[in-house]
């Protein structure tokens, strides 16, 4: 049983000491931080890793019970009916009621020693006799050691939809009181803290932010050549922001990476919205009007056009909520911020703008009869004054060389609408060869590597065998790069934190190894291709994979240890297993397929004991009586009869543990040895195993797995260097032919990674399809025409082939993030085309031609749709470049953006006016029609 996959760890606390043993380093975790930490809302901490589970011992003595007549058994019933913990109730006499105490629990360990087990001919028979009570502890299992120094390690774990740094806050100020009451020479050091990396993840999209706003400032002042516009359009966007960030937290988000991101994303449209606004007013306000006039009449003009506009950006973020899974979880904040900040622009842009142009222009507009001022000059000779004059002129220059293509493309376009499309459909070509991936990999600063010893190996030899392992890691990652590394060998004692791994544990033989290195390392990948390189060579006959260390990753895996997991279920496990086995003989022949491996072996040791049921029979035994024998001895009192201790000095209940010593059952003539009594007491003597057993050697699975009921063998593997999508490709046709070979009642599934890309691709197509329907028709209810939204989408194929080059030439893989990226620019891409059409319109109602329409449209449009293209380019420009930590997330998403918005932005200036001289060149004018 897998917890859910938001459960992962996120914060780890590892305690040694120099003075303490592993038993006082377990009992101290679990009975006291652990209890302490339990408590704290979000976290789930499962049993400590390591040390020794502090237990009292009873070392039977097996030569002395044979000698006795008297079996395990016996010792247990002793135990069990002697060490109670029961009340017996008050008494009442005279005036006062007494509570009554029995010594139903000896109040020392030393005590049990002491305990009758059987009279014998006069003579009493202790638990001293026959076996030696001691605070010990169970066989270790687990080994954990932090730097070559053995302790036990404590993971906090995130549970659901709890904050991360909320989380580890909690954590980190619960610490100090706890550990206050514990031994001075405890040494507890933090590890894998995976706030840091999502703090400085969230920092880097913060900075992203605000260095894109910075520039995107910059260049709505040199646009504007206004110092008041740009300070109007700097305060409506953090207004913006946090009206959206104000619904996020009233709908149940919190402020994460995936938000932050989003409201990094929404920025340039953020400021078209403004920008549009400022625009208009000072295009009313040079043709004279009087400043509430102006912006009146600016804010009525807009007014509906803006609101398509914002709607068409708003319906594009639809297919987020067509995902499933992860991705959905994901993306649908990020959806939700934009959407918000949106929504929070257009209503400020409406109301905070055209107040804050009436607060800021008072003054210094003068309207005169006729005409007004130009609302881009700006008077003075300071070096601000000259550089906007130089880009004016500039400006003016290049409208006049866009009007003079344009205009000769009209006159050529057939010719160059073809070209065009072709140059789209073309582009198409680009996608198969970009590659797909669920989510990008990130390089957070540490790297996981399990290793699986020889099967059957002692958890002795697989500490032996890490340590080696250590080594090569401390010779391939300098020092100087090196934080730490924290071992894991073993399996953990209890159930519940096996249920929390992730690495596929099987065994003892099995380990974690966690290597954290310092800030500005090298990038990890390299180390992990050296690893892996050196660890098939070094260390032959063993088993090596690398696992996601980070937050992100770990989700993305669903608890798998695996990015794709094949999946072979039915009842015929032995055909099963042998086909699993060719499968990924031949997937390891696959280019950028790694670590494959079948999780479920079959060549784990064994003893198999025989019994003979006729001859254990005519001595009164029966196979239960063998079994709890054995299990007795050899495991434990635990797996029969639990007991306990209560130490009543510090009120905690110990186990009790009767079995044989680890060494004294070293070889098959001691564990012929073991003594065999009868459940019930008198009815048979005691027996020797031999007596009634063969003991032979075989093989068998040391794990096996379910799905869904069915017994499963799972073949798990990973991707390096090569796209996940690409890999999966390769591998399709080897399930095919495996598919065809299993045997009656099997089955073969394909999951992880690659099932739920494939999903959310699937999902985000469909509603990507759905959006554009949507926007057609929101846009012919608004024009009141088929033609016309027609014409404005057809700047989208255009913003596609921007998309599949963008990724192409800055080698992006094809993923989620990217989809969303060609989501956003197909947005803008509608935004800034009902513009050019609806200006189109316009000067076709006043009784131009369609080809001047057309021409004065892209003319007259030039500078909105370049100052939007640009804003929402400068904006994604940070994120575009991957920096910082968890930056290769987003870098898909701005790559795709830019991509989109460069090519988009000619096809809404060059490619749109173009179509509507076609489509429009036997339209006869006609009044006024319904406009946005």
């Amino acid at each position: 049983i897998r917890y859910s996959a938001s459960t992962v760890p996120i914060l780890q606390y590892s305690f040694s000491s120099k003075t303490l043993s592993e038993g006082e380093l377990y009992d101290i975790a679990q009975n006291q931080v652990r209890v302490g930490l339990s408590t704290i809302r979000g976290a789930a901490v499962p049993w400590p890793y390591g040390g020794k589970t502090r237990v009292v011992s009873v070392d039977l003595d097996l030569p002395a019970l044979q000698a006795r007549n008297l079996s395990a058994q016996d010792v247990v019933n002793a135990l069990n009916a002697q060490n109670l913990v029961l009340p017996a109730g008050t008494a009442k006499m005279g005036s006062t009621e007494y509570d009554v105490e029995l010594n139903t629990s000896p109040r020392r360990i030393d005590d049990l020693n002491r305990l009758p087990i059987r009279t014998v001919g006069g003579a009493t028979l202790y638990l001293g006799d026959v076996a030696q009570v001691r605070d010990g502890s169970q066989p270790q299992v687990n080994v954990v050691r932090q730097d070559g120094n053995r302790g036990v390690l404590l993971t906090i774990l995130k549970s659901g939809s709890a904050s991360t740094l909320d989380v580890v806050a909690r954590v980190k100020a619960a610490m100090p009181p706890i550990l206050a009451g514990l031994p001075p020479s405890l040494e507890v050091r933090e590890f894998a803290d995976q706030s840091l990396f999502v703090r400085s993840a969230v920092d880097d999209v913060v900075r992203e932010g605000i260095v894109a706003a910075g520039l995107t400032a910059l260049m709505i002042l040199l646009f504007l050549g206004s110092w008041r516009s740009t300070v109007i359009i700097a305060v409506s966007i953090p207004l913006s922001v946090l009206a959206s960030l104000a619904v996020l937290s009233a709908i149940g988000e919190t402020v994460n990476l995936m938000t932050l991101g989003g409201l990094a994303l929404a920025v340039g449209i953020l400021v078209d919205d403004a920008t549009v606004e400022i625009e208009n007013v000072h295009r009313q306000m040079a043709l004279g009007k009087p400043l509430e006039q102006a912006i009146l009449d600016g804010a009525q003009e807009i007014a509906l056009p803006a609101f398509v506009s914002t709607i068409c950006i708003c319906i594009v973020f639809v297919p987020m909520f067509f995902l499933a899974g992860v991705a959905r979880y994901l993306f649908v904040p990020l959806a939700e911020a934009v959407v918000f900040a949106m929504l929070a622009s257009y209503v400020l842009s409406r109301t905070l703008i055209p107040t804050l142009v009436l607060g800021f222009y008072r003054k210094v507009h003068r309207p005169e009869a006729g005409h007004g001022h130009d609302p881009h000059s700006v008077h003075g000779r300071g070096l601000f004054a000259r550089v906007h004059g130089a880009f004016e002129r500039s400006f003016a220059g290049l409208r006049l060389k866009y009007r003079r293509l344009l205009d000769a493309l009209l006159h050529h376009r057939g010719v160059f609408a073809g070209f065009f499309l072709l140059f789209c459909v073309g582009s198409l070509v680009l996608v198969p060869g970009l590659g797909q991936d669920f989510f990008p990999t990130v390089d957070a600063g540490q790297f996981r590597l399990h290793v699986r010893a020889r099967t059957g190996t002692r958890i002795e030899e697989s500490a032996r065998l890490v340590d080696e392992i250590d080594n090569l890691i401390r010779e391939i990652v300098p020092t100087a790069e090196l934080t730490g590394i924290l071992d894991n060998v073993g399996i953990p004692t209890s159930g519940i934190s096996l249920s929390y791994s992730t690495s596929g544990l099987i065994g003892v033989g099995d380990a974690d190894i966690l290597v954290s290195l310092q800030p500005g390392h090298r990038p990890t990948a390299g180390y992990i291709e050296a690893l892996r390189d050196r660890l098939e060579r070094d260390f032959p006959g063993n088993l090596f994979y690398f696992l996601p260390a980070d937050i992100v990753s770990q989700s993305l895996n669903f608890g798998l240890p695996a990015p794709f997991d094949i999946q072979i279920t039915g009842r015929n496990q032995a055909s099963n297993r042998v086909i699993a086995r060719e499968i990924a003989a031949r997937i390891r022949r696959v280019p950028g397929a790694v670590d494959v491996r079948v999780q479920q072996p079959d060549d784990q040791p064994k003893f198999h004991v025989t019994v003979n049921r006729e001859k254990a029979g005519e001595l009164g035994l029966t196979e239960r009586d063998v079994a709890n024998s054995v299990l007795l001895s050899l495991s434990g009192s635990g797996q029969v009869q639990p007991g306990y201790w209560l130490n009543p000095a510090i009120g905690i209940q110990y186990p009790l543990n009767v079995r044989a010593p680890e060494s004294a059952l070293g070889s098959i003539a001691s564990l012929e040895s073991v003594p065999i009594t009868a459940s019930a007491p008198g009815t048979a003597n005691g027996q020797l195993l031999a007596n009634l057993a063969t003991i032979s050697r075989t093989n068998g699975p040391p794990v096996v797995s379910h799905y869904n009921v069915a017994p499963v063998i799972d073949v798990f593997g990973g991707v390096s260097g090569r796209d996940l999508g690409g890999v999966m490709r390769d591998i399709e046709p080897i399930l095919r032919e495996a598919q065809a070979r299993l045997p009656r009642g099997s089955t073969l599934f394909l999951r992880g990674q690659v099932e739920t890309m494939r999903s959310s691709f699937q999902g985000l197509g469909f509603g990507l399809l759905g959006a554009v329907v949507l926007i057609y028709l929101l846009l012919v209810v608004n024009f009141q025409s088929w033609l016309d939204p027609f014409i404005i989408i057809t700047a989208l194929p255009g913003a596609l082939a921007g998309v599949a080059w963008g990724l192409h030439v800055t080698q992006t893989t094809l993923s989620v993030p990217a989809l969303m990226g060609a989501i956003m620019s197909l947005g803008v891409a509608t935004s800034n085309s009902v513009l050019v059409v609806s200006f189109a319109r316009e000067q076709l109602n006043r009784g131009e031609s369609s080809l001047a329409a057309a021409l004065h449209a892209g003319a007259g449009r030039l500078r909105p749709v370049v100052m939007t293209a640009l804003a929402m380019v400068i904006g994604m420009l940070p994120m575009s470049l991957g920096l910082g930590d968890g930056g290769e997330q987003n870098a898909p998403l701005g790559r795709a953006v830019i991509g989109g918005l460069v090519v988009a932005t000619l096809a809404t200036l060059l490619f749109v006016p173009v179509v509507f001289a076609i489509l429009h060149r036997n339209t006869a004018t006609r009044p006024a029609s319904p406009t946005p």
